[in-house]
């Protein structure tokens, strides 16, 4: 049993508790959060180790959605248009995943774990992420994802999967969780979809899926028509979308642990659906600038779970969790910023474990003691602007604590 107490103790739990000289006890959970006065009172016999001055404590970020097969891009795609980065992944794909070997990820996820992150949902395509996420003290939902939609390629393809998936299993761990995901309405045939999300459900594997990204893919699964036509055709011989929004989501029902990432063309039905499906949406604002897609409005969430996700280098110049929510902060302007810190906190942590289908991202008794602990440079006069400061001004963190062990 071990005890932190610092000047700002942010729970991150549904009531946005801020507990000012406090302090946290824990071993793999947390045991107890209270003021650092009736923490000493409680337990008189067990030392506190007191972090500096302006220090503050708070649940470790979670990354709901991040792509790392992809960490060798830093110039080489294209961006500002949805169809043009598209294409230039296809182009450079395989140039990029040689590049991204295995040293180069586990320098990626240890710049993560120094930026506050403690949780990830890794989209793994190909399994080449497989290795150094096992070397990573983080917490890792390891996603085998599925993508296909060519009727006469989904055995080979769903084999391959099954392959993938079983590999993954073979290395479970409390801190690797198998998991699924899907790609997107527009490249996953029905037959793949219905069989991966069967497994999922019979399993109790969390689900994940990127959905309506971009105006195109609204344009080619509503109505067959716009940039998707010459993509399709020319890659696939096809001219028709596999399945159209709702069809989609409808496959989903009966799934426990599901998330969708992105979700800025889903009109008010497909969010009602989300809603429906208790799902959460992963939110990845730096992705959706860079490749000019719309902004997501996430006043209309309505009781929607959001979480916060870097998505891929192949789409962002930073896997930092604290750069995505200064971007989030940045980009949503029309939101109150003190009240819109909050939201986003919360949704880089508690939201995140939602997502993921974990015990995580909050401190409160029994949840898993993931905890990182970070100085501000000056002092706060009132702790409503906490939030707000904290994401403003932390870019790299002092303590990381996973499953109870300082790493």
């Amino acid at each position: 049993m071990k005890i932190l107490s610092s000047k700002w103790v942010v729970t991150c739990d549904e009531n946005n508790s801020i507990i000012e000289d406090g302090a946290i006890v824990f071993s793999d959970k947390i045991i107890d959060v209270d003021t650092k006065e009736n923490i000493q009172k409680k337990y008189p016999n067990i030392q506190i180790q007191e972090q500096k001055e302006n220090s503050v404590l708070m649940p470790g970020l979670i990354n709901s959605h991040v792509h790392l097969e992809f960490s060798a891009n830093s110039t080489t795609l294209k961006y500002g248009n949805f169809m043009n980065w598209l294409n230039s992944v296809i182009k450079n794909r395989d140039t990029l995943i040689e590049k991204a070997n295995s040293k180069l990820i586990e320098d990626k996820l240890k710049k993560m774990k120094k930026s506050g992150t403690t949780t990830i949902g890794a989209i793994s395509s190909y399994s080449f992420d497989l290795e150094p996420c096992l070397k990573s003290p983080l917490n890792k939902v390891f996603f085998c994802e599925v993508i296909g939609s060519k009727a006469d390629m989904v055995d080979t393809l769903f084999a391959d999967f099954k392959s993938r998936l079983k590999n993954v299993k073979k290395h479970a761990s409390k801190n690797l969780i198998p998991a699924v995901a899907i790609h997107s309405p527009y490249s996953v045939h029905p037959f793949l979809l219905r069989e991966t999300l069967n497994i999922a459900k019979e399993e109790s594997l969390a689900v994940s899926s990127h959905f309506l990204e971009s105006p195109e893919e609204f344009q080619w699964l509503h109505k067959d028509e716009g940039l998707f036509i010459d993509f399709f055709k020319n890659l696939l011989g096809q001219d028709k979308a596999v399945t159209k929004p709702m069809e989609f989501l409808n496959q989903f029902k009966g799934v426990e642990k599901l998330s969708f990432t992105h979700c800025v063309e889903a009109s008010s039905d497909d969010l009602k659906k989300i809603e429906e499906l208790d799902a959460t949406i992963n939110h990845c604002v730096t992705s959706n600038r860079v490749l000019n897609n719309t902004k997501l409005d996430i006043s209309n969430l309505n009781n929607i779970n959001l979480s916060i996700g870097t998505d891929g280098l192949s789409s962002n110049n930073s896997l930092s969790m604290f750069d995505e929510l200064r971007n989030a902060l940045m980009i949503h302007v029309d939101e109150n910023i003190v009240e819109l810190s909050k939201k986003l906190l919360k949704a880089a942590t508690i939201g995140g474990s939602k997502a993921l289908g974990l015990n995580k991202g909050v401190l409160k008794k029994d949840a898993d003691a993931d905890v990182i602990s970070f100085t501000l440079p000056d002092e706060i006069e009132d702790k409503n602007d906490l939030a707000m400061h904290i994401i403003l001004h932390t870019k790299f963190v002092n303590k990381t604590i996973i499953g109870g062990e300082d790493v």
